[in-house]
């Protein structure tokens, strides 16, 4: 399966870029778990993080940050079997999720509910 990680990027980071590459290391360690099991992991910043840098971004948060990241991600969903969501409070992960169960995707809240 190809399964998106949904999980904090910015949320209780107050954009400090050291508490953001944390939060990036916890998804790329979750992907790589899900790599392990046989899927095919992807995280919606590897996406658009460089489409934002190729829009003009010019800060976290700005217009157009905004216009890429999360609508990004949705999209993704569309080509996503599921959704794992890891990590702490993220008011944009639990959309995700809330966008994968419209979508009639799978969504998994840990590792041990995936085959």
């Amino acid at each position: 399966m190809l399964i998106l990680i949904a999980g904090p990027y910015r949320s209780g980071t107050n954009d400090d870029p050291r508490l953001i590459a944390q939060n990036m290391h916890r998804m790329e360690e979750a992907a790589l778990s899900v790599y392990r099991k046989g899927h095919t992991p992807v995280c919606g910043e590897w996406l658009a993080l460089p489409l934002i840098k190729a829009a003009g971004s010019t800060q976290l948060g700005d217009a157009v940050f905004d216009g890429f990241f999360h609508p990004v991600t949705v999209q993704l969903i569309d080509h996503c079997d599921g959704v794992l969501r890891v990590g702490g409070p993220s008011a944009g992960a639990d959309e995700m999720m809330r966008q994968a169960r419209l979508k009639g995707k799978q969504t998994f809240w840990t590792m041990e509910e995936m085959s």
